[in-house]
Protein backbone atom coordinates (compact mmCIF):
# COMPACT_ATOMS: atom_id res chain seq x y z
CA UNK A 1 0.00 0.00 0.00
CA UNK A 2 1.45 3.36 -1.05
CA UNK A 3 1.56 6.41 1.20
CA UNK A 4 -1.24 7.95 -0.90
CA UNK A 5 -3.41 4.87 -0.29
CA UNK A 6 -2.72 5.14 3.44
CA UNK A 7 -3.70 8.82 3.52
CA UNK A 8 -6.86 8.12 1.49
CA UNK A 9 -7.85 5.27 3.82
CA UNK A 10 -7.47 7.56 6.84
CA UNK A 11 -9.39 10.36 5.11
CA UNK A 12 -12.22 8.00 4.15
CA UNK A 13 -12.44 6.65 7.69
CA UNK A 14 -12.58 10.21 9.07
CA UNK A 15 -15.25 11.22 6.53
CA UNK A 16 -17.30 8.14 7.40
CA UNK A 17 -17.06 8.92 11.12
CA UNK A 18 -18.71 12.31 10.43
CA UNK A 19 -21.67 10.65 8.67
CA UNK A 20 -24.23 10.72 11.48
CA UNK A 21 -27.42 10.99 9.41
CA UNK A 22 -29.27 8.15 7.71
CA UNK A 23 -30.66 8.59 4.20
CA UNK A 24 -32.66 6.78 1.54
CA UNK A 25 -31.43 7.42 -2.03
CA UNK A 26 -34.01 6.44 -4.63
CA UNK A 27 -35.44 7.01 -8.08
CA UNK A 28 -39.17 7.39 -8.53
CA UNK A 29 -41.33 6.55 -11.53
CA UNK A 30 -43.72 9.24 -12.76
CA UNK A 31 -46.96 9.74 -10.84
CA UNK A 32 -50.06 8.11 -12.32
CA UNK A 33 -53.58 9.54 -12.33
CA UNK A 34 -56.19 7.03 -11.08
CA UNK A 35 -59.41 7.86 -12.93
CA UNK A 36 -61.58 5.74 -10.65
CA UNK A 37 -60.58 7.58 -7.47
CA UNK A 38 -59.68 10.91 -9.03
CA UNK A 39 -56.35 10.91 -7.17
CA UNK A 40 -52.78 11.01 -8.33
CA UNK A 41 -50.84 7.94 -7.20
CA UNK A 42 -47.10 8.40 -6.60
CA UNK A 43 -44.87 6.36 -8.89
CA UNK A 44 -42.97 3.33 -7.61
CA UNK A 45 -39.69 3.99 -5.79
CA UNK A 46 -36.50 2.09 -6.61
CA UNK A 47 -34.01 2.10 -3.74
CA UNK A 48 -30.38 2.70 -4.71
CA UNK A 49 -28.91 3.14 -1.23
CA UNK A 50 -30.01 3.22 2.41
CA UNK A 51 -27.53 4.00 5.11
CA UNK A 52 -25.29 6.55 6.73
CA UNK A 53 -24.56 9.96 5.25
CA UNK A 54 -23.65 13.52 6.09
CA UNK A 55 -26.19 16.14 5.01
CA UNK A 56 -25.09 19.75 5.18
CA UNK A 57 -26.35 23.01 3.72
CA UNK A 58 -24.06 24.57 1.14
CA UNK A 59 -25.52 28.03 0.69
CA UNK A 60 -27.27 30.12 3.31
CA UNK A 61 -29.36 32.00 0.76
CA UNK A 62 -31.35 30.00 -1.74
CA UNK A 63 -32.58 30.88 -5.19
CA UNK A 64 -36.19 32.02 -5.56
CA UNK A 65 -37.99 30.51 -8.53
CA UNK A 66 -41.51 29.84 -9.67
CA UNK A 67 -42.91 26.32 -9.97
CA UNK A 68 -46.50 25.50 -10.84
CA UNK A 69 -47.50 29.11 -10.33
CA UNK A 70 -46.09 29.33 -6.82
CA UNK A 71 -42.91 30.80 -5.48
CA UNK A 72 -40.36 28.29 -4.12
CA UNK A 73 -36.91 28.70 -2.65
CA UNK A 74 -34.20 26.30 -3.81
CA UNK A 75 -31.75 25.60 -0.98
CA UNK A 76 -28.58 23.70 -1.87
CA UNK A 77 -27.27 20.79 0.23
CA UNK A 78 -24.31 18.48 -0.09
CA UNK A 79 -24.96 14.84 0.78
CA UNK A 80 -21.82 12.82 1.48
CA UNK A 81 -22.03 9.03 1.29
CA UNK A 82 -19.28 6.52 2.07
CA UNK A 83 -16.77 6.53 -0.80
CA UNK A 84 -17.23 2.80 -1.41
CA UNK A 85 -21.05 2.92 -1.53
CA UNK A 86 -22.20 0.19 -3.91
CA UNK A 87 -24.95 0.81 -6.46
CA UNK A 88 -27.05 -1.80 -8.26
CA UNK A 89 -25.21 -2.99 -11.41
CA UNK A 90 -25.62 -0.65 -14.37
CA UNK A 91 -27.05 2.16 -12.21
CA UNK A 92 -25.83 5.75 -12.09
CA UNK A 93 -27.18 8.51 -9.89
CA UNK A 94 -28.83 11.07 -12.15
CA UNK A 95 -30.39 14.50 -11.64
CA UNK A 96 -33.98 14.16 -10.44
CA UNK A 97 -33.30 11.21 -8.15
CA UNK A 98 -34.09 11.91 -4.52
CA UNK A 99 -32.50 11.64 -1.10
CA UNK A 100 -34.74 11.45 1.96
CA UNK A 101 -33.27 12.01 5.41
CA UNK A 102 -34.67 9.16 7.53
CA UNK A 103 -32.72 9.75 10.76
CA UNK A 104 -30.67 12.61 12.13
CA UNK A 105 -29.59 13.99 15.48
CA UNK A 106 -31.23 17.20 14.24
CA UNK A 107 -34.87 16.04 14.34
CA UNK A 108 -35.87 18.94 12.07
CA UNK A 109 -34.06 17.26 9.17
CA UNK A 110 -35.96 13.97 9.38
CA UNK A 111 -38.33 13.71 6.43
CA UNK A 112 -36.42 16.28 4.36
CA UNK A 113 -36.53 15.25 0.69
CA UNK A 114 -33.70 16.55 -1.47
CA UNK A 115 -33.51 16.40 -5.28
CA UNK A 116 -30.19 15.33 -6.81
CA UNK A 117 -28.77 17.96 -9.17
CA UNK A 118 -25.30 16.47 -9.64
CA UNK A 119 -22.78 13.95 -8.39
CA UNK A 120 -19.02 13.95 -7.96
CA UNK A 121 -16.94 10.86 -8.65
CA UNK A 122 -13.23 10.63 -7.93
CA UNK A 123 -10.69 7.94 -7.21
CA UNK A 124 -8.92 10.16 -4.70
CA UNK A 125 -12.02 11.50 -2.92
CA UNK A 126 -12.67 10.77 0.75
CA UNK A 127 -16.46 10.56 0.27
CA UNK A 128 -18.95 10.34 -2.57
CA UNK A 129 -20.70 13.70 -2.74
CA UNK A 130 -24.11 14.45 -4.22
CA UNK A 131 -25.21 17.99 -4.93
CA UNK A 132 -28.87 18.34 -4.03
CA UNK A 133 -31.54 20.95 -3.48
CA UNK A 134 -34.50 21.32 -1.20
CA UNK A 135 -37.38 22.43 -3.43
CA UNK A 136 -39.83 23.43 -0.70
Amino acid sequence: MSSLDTVLARGRAAAKARMRDTVHLYSQAPDVFDRSSGNTVPGAKTTLYEGRARVKPVAQAGEDTEASEREVRLLEYEVSLPWDTPLPPGTRVLPGMRVEVTASRDARMVGLVLWVTGTQYGEQATAWRLTTEDRT
